[in-house]
């Protein structure tokens, strides 16, 4: 069996009229890449969701890659980006950041 990492995409229909998009990456089990995407699309298709104020509509697998090994401190992906402002960026990345640790910390002591 293999390990893919995959990304999923929905669309997120409101009524605020702005596009949305949620990109998910997910990790697959699989003993081929055929299998890998045909896994990843039928669990997109099924956490496709709708209530009264919200859509969620599964679009496709927009990127699959095969992890080699799951090992502690292995990277999975990456993304660079480019902005205008370091300051800015290096801000909402510790803002961020902070926000993440609060919710692990909340979620420990729910679990």
């Amino acid at each position: 069996m293999n390990w893919y990492l995959v990304k999923l995409v929905f669309q997120i229909m409101n009524d605020n009229g702005s596009a949305q998009f949620d990109e998910q990456m997910r990790l697959i089990q699989a003993d081929e890449l055929p299998w890998a995407i045909e896994k990843a699309r039928v669990l997109g298709w099924l956490e496709q969701s709708a209530d009264a104020r919200h859509a969620w509509q599964f679009i496709d697998v927009a990127d699959i890659r095969r992890v080699e090994a799951l090992e502690d401190g292995i990277q999975l992906c990456t993304h660079t980006v480019e902005v205008e402002n370091a300051e800015d960026y290096i801000q909402l990345t510790k803002l961020n950041a902070a926000k993440a640790f609060q919710l692990a910390q909340q979620q420990e002591l729910v679990d």
